[in-house]
């Protein structure tokens, strides 16, 4: 699967969503690098065999009241961990939906806890 796919897919992911959750998400920027970097896996104190596919860094949406200054909210999926774990192209489509929805989740803060309460896994 190419780069282009994954932009692709995150893409068709965003372009589906519902207009009043699409137009708070200006501010949001999305990446797809390699696999999560050394200090992303130190900060959630990942295992070496855990992984992850995306990660949401930024302030929820629901913690901003008040602040005048937000640093840029950025998303990113990680390619390797994606091709490995789902090498059909059809699942790993569908997975790159799912974790590009899962980290939106988490800008609307939303965390992981309520999101197993909503059975979204």
């Amino acid at each position: 699967m190419q780069a282009d796919d994954f932009d692709d897919t995150i893409a068709a992911t965003i372009a589906a969503l519902p207009p009043h959750f699409r137009r708070h998400l200006g501010g949001v920027a999305f990446q797809v690098t390699f696999k999560p970097s050394r200090e992303q896996r130190r900060s959630l104190r990942l295992r070496p065999w855990e992984t992850i596919y995306g990660l949401y860094e930024g302030v929820p949406l629901t913690e901003r009241a008040g602040a005048d200054v937000v640093m840029p909210d950025v998303i990113t999926i990680f390619r390797r961990p994606l091709e490995r774990d789902f090498p059909d192209p059809a699942e790993r489509r569908e997975q790159i939906r799912q974790t590009v929805l899962h980290e939106l989740a988490h800008y609307f803060g939303i965390d992981d806890d309520r999101l197993i309460e909503l059975d979204a896994y």
